[in-house]
C-alpha cells in the first residue's frame, strides 16, 4: 500500500528516469494524458455512462457507472488506490465496459467528499496531497470494506445493464487489494474473479486480515505484485499462494518485473505501460471465463 518507503522508492526511480531523453521522461511523467490514451479495445462496444449515488449503511457513495449500451452483461465493481475515483479511473472503467461488463467505479471516501478528492494530475508523494486522503483512508477498515461491497453488489445487480446470472468480477488498485480480497470472501455467491494490482496489506498478523478470508472464496484471483512492494516484503507472495493452494482457490499470482507500485494506473507517475497492459491482459483472460 501506499507509505513513505513506498513513496521513496519510487522517487528514486524517478530521479534516475530523468537521466533518459526528454521525450521518454515525457511520456512517463503524462498521467492525465495518458488516461485519455490507453490502448484501443479491439471490436469496443458502444458505451453509455453516467454518474450515479448508492446508498450504504454509511452514506451516499457518488460512483461512475459504465455499461454496453444494448444487451445484459456481468458486472464488475473497481476500488480506486488511494487517490481515489478521478478521470484515469473512469477511462479504466470505461475501457472494461467496452470489452463487454457492466462496471461500477466507486469512491471510497464517500464519507469525506464526493469524488474527484484532489486535483488532477496529483501524485501521492506530495505531502499536500497525502495529508489530504491518508485522513480519509484511514476511516476505511474491515467493516466497511464489506458493508460497502454489499450495499455495491445489491446496486448492481438491480441494473438492467447486468446478467444476474452471471458472476462479479471486481478489482482493486492498492489500497483496493484487500478490498477485492474482503469483497471475495464475503459474497462467494457472487463474486467470481478478482485482481488485485500492487495492493498492499493483503496478508498482515491481524487478526482480521484479507488472507484470511480465502478459504471462503470461490472465485479466480489475480494478485499482481510490483517489484518493490516483493523486494520490501518476499515472503508475503508465498503466505498468499500457500493459503490458496490450502483452499483449493484458483489463484495467479505474479511479480511484475520492473514495475513499482502504482504501476497500473495510467495517471501514476510510475506508470509501466507495457507490464500494465500484461497485467490488463491476464485479468481479461479470467474474466473470460470465469465471469463467462
Amino acid at each position: 500500500m501506499c507509505d513513505n518507503h513506498t513513496v521513496e522508492e519510487n522517487e528514486a526511480y524517478l530521479a534516475l528516469a530523468a537521466k533518459m531523453n526528454r521525450r521518454q521522461f515525457a511520456k512517463l511523467g503524462a498521467g492525465a494524458a495518458m488516461a485519455l490514451m490507453l490502448p484501443a479495445v479491439a471490436n469496443a462496444q458502444d458505451v453509455m455512462e453516467m454518474d450515479v449515488d448508492i446508498t450504504t449503511p454509511d452514506g451516499v457513495s457518488d460512483c461512475y457507472f459504465v455499461h454496453p449500451t444494448a444487451g445484459r452483461h456481468a458486472a464488475v465493481i473497481i476500488w480506486p488506490d488511494i487517490l481515489g475515483l478521478r478521470p484515469a479511473f473512469r477511462a479504466m472503467g470505461k475501457r472494461l465496459a467496452q470489452s463487454g461488463y457492466s462496471v461500477l467505479v466507486v469512491n471510497p471516501f464517500y464519507r469525506s467528499a464526493r469524488a474527484p478528492v484532489v486535483g488532477e494530475g496529483a501524485q501521492f508523494s506530495d505531502p499536500a496531497v497525502s495529508a489530504i486522503v491518508r485522513p480519509m483512508a484511514g476511516q476505511l477498515n474491515a467493516t466497511t470494506h464489506v458493508t460497502d461491497a454489499g450495499a455495491f453488489i445489491a446496486w448492481v445487480d438491480q441494473q438492467a445493464s447486468v446478467d444476474t446470472s452471471r458472476k462479479i468480477g471486481t478489482t482493486g488498485y492498492c489500497m483496493g487489494g484487500p478490498i477485492v480480497m474482503r469483497t471475495a470472501a464475503n459474497f462467494p455467491e457472487r463474486i467470481g474473479a478478482g485482481g488485485s494490482f500492487h495492493g498492499g496489506g493483503l496478508n498482515t498478523a491481524n487478526p482480521d486480515s484479507p488472507h484470511l478470508g480465502i478459504p471462503n472464496m470461490d472465485s479466480h484471483m489475480l494478485i499482481a505484485v510490483a517489484a518493490n512492494d516483493d523486494e520490501r516484503d518476499p515472503e508475503s507472495k508465498n503466505v498468499l499462494r500457500a493459503a490458496f493452494d490450502a483452499a483449493g482457490v484458483e489463484a495467479e499470482i505474479e511479480v511484475y518485473a520492473g514495475a513499482l507500485h502504482g504501476w497500473c494506473v495510467p495517471d501514476s507517475a510510475v506508470y509501466n505501460e507495457e507490464q500494465a497492459e500484461r497485467a490488463w491482459g491476464r485479468l481479461m483472460a479470467i474474466f473470460e471465463t470465469a465471469l463467462a
